[in-house]
């Protein structure tokens, strides 16, 4: 629950679990049984709660397959649309909410959620915390920065406990605010501030399962023996996932990292530098992103597991921009990994083709794992393409690239005369803690009740709060 370490670093397991051996039996299960097989490796939450909180956490799933593969020419597309926010994030988030709700009603306990989203979190995020008790969150996105979908998935969003935040600047400025105020350990206490961004531990764990999910259906089907997988790739947990169940002995041949023309992570596994760059717009926004926080967990592995030198390696990054593997790990690449880039032409022209050719619509960040995919195909070895979000969340891109309005689902139209609510900050960690600060439920509320605002309920909020 707490997100960050207490020295601001990242929260990983101490071992990884072989379950290579478990794989035969677990070929043929549900995603709740299965999800409740790798789950329970990394908690020591009793049995039958832990089955109670997966099970609800996926009912609300509009297929029973949870995250369904369908084959579509030479790929196979893993869906993980199907959630309330038709969004990959809702796979972790659902779970991530009923499983705080639990812990908190366990010790009495109250929770202040902190969040950055550059598109889909903060919705999955609102979706899953929302009008529950002993919690309020607080999500921050940039500016302008989001889709207009996106944006109202979360601003229509009304319950009392919730609390959108528009920051002046891009995804990065809003993670950095957010790695400062849970390096302030005094207002971290205080305020009892938990994290449900990437870089929480247990929203990793939940996404783990949907590798071995679609790679288990994928391998009984074909006969193969290995699967890859292609990644849409922006903060780098979806694929960290995966690469956690590699190394649970899922016989992955090869994670493929797929970015936007926002490719620091590209660029790293192809030549061995991590350089800053400026964030661009793109069709994929959610993607629109430089430090890739989740990036850390993986270096650690990279650099032998040494703390020390990690550290050193982030905080020269910190300091430089740029951060260069050396002592052998540069030149030893890892062979677990292929990258590749998607820019806007490729994005559009994927769209275009799948659409034509296969009657199959992909949202832009799909797209651009689909395009890096196809690059990187193999006979013997099928290829799973990770499709993050329902194309009707992207309208405005599946036009550009067909000419034709075709991406609706009864859930984005329904948004579009819905008030909304979200309150405009400056890009500052100062101005974001005293709203917090204003607004946080507090440790002694023994029998928290929902917040009441001083605004009624429905109606449209632009405040905008300077430093």
């Amino acid at each position: 629950m707490t997100g960050l370490a207490r020295d601001g670093g990242l929260l990983l397991p101490e071992t990884f679990p072989d379950v290579s051996d478990r794989l035969a039996a677990w070929s043929g299960l549900s995603y709740p049984e299965l999800a409740r097989e790798v789950m329970a490796l990394y908690t020591d939450l009793p049995a039958d709660a832990l089955a109670e909180l997966i099970d609800r956490s996926y009912a609300v799933f509009r297929t029973p397959e949870v995250t369904p593969v369908v084959p579509v020419g030479p790929i196979h597309v893993l869906e993980l649309f199907h959630g309330p926010t038709l969004a990959f994030k809702d796979l972790a988030l659902q779970w991530l909410g009923h499983l705080f709700a639990y812990i908190l009603e366990q010790e009495a306990g109250v929770l202040n959620i902190v969040g950055a989203t550059s598109g889909d979190t903060g919705s999955a995020a609102i979706s899953g915390v929302r009008d529950k008790p002993r919690m309020r969150i607080f999500v921050m996105h940039p500016r302008g920065r989001i889709s207009p979908i996106q944006e109202r998935q979360m601003t229509t969003v009304l319950d009392d406990n919730v609390f959108n935040l528009a920051v002046e600047g891009t995804f990065d400025d809003c993670q950095g605010i957010l790695k400062d105020l849970f390096k302030d350990l005094d207002f971290k206490d205080r305020y009892v501030l938990g994290a449900v961004n990437s870089i929480n531990w247990a929203r990793v764990l939940a996404q783990v399962v949907y590798y071995f999910h679609a790679a288990l259906h994928v391998m009984r089907a074909t006969g193969a023996g290995r699967v890859r997988f292609s990644v849409p790739t922006g903060n780098f947990g979806d694929i960290f996932a995966g690469y956690v169940a590699a190394r649970m002995g899922l016989p992955i041949a090869r994670l493929i990292l797929a970015t936007n023309e926002n490719d620091i992570l590209a660029r790293f596994f192809r030549e061995g530098e991590y350089r800053l760059g400026r964030v661009m717009p793109t069709l994929s926004p959610s993607m629109d992103i430089q430090v890739a926080s989740n990036f850390e967990r993986y270096l650690y592995y990279r650099v032998g597991e040494d703390p020390a030198r990690l550290s050193a390696l982030m905080e020269d990054f910190a300091a430089t921009g740029t951060l260069h593997l050396d002592d052998g790990a540069r030149a030893e690449r890892d062979g677990r990994f292929a990258a590749g880039v998607g820019d806007t032409q490729a994005t559009l022209d994927t769209i275009r083709m799948f659409a034509d050719r296969y009657d199959y619509l992909l949202d832009p960040h799909s797209a651009v794992g689909v395009h890096v995919g196809l690059e990187h195909l193999d006979d013997d070895e099928p290829t799973i393409c990770l499709a993050t979000a329902h194309p009707a969340k992207f309208p405005d891109a599946v036009r550009r690239a067909l000419g034709r309005d075709a991406a609706h689902h009864p859930v984005i139209d329904e948004l579009q005369h819905l008030p909304t609510r979200c309150d405009t900050l400056d890009a500052d960690p100062a101005t974001v803690r005293r709203y917090i600060e204003r607004r946080a439920l507090h440790p002694e509320s023994r029998n928290p009740q929902p917040n009441t605002r001083d605004q009624p309920r429905g109606t449209t909020i632009h405040d905008h709060e300077t430093a």
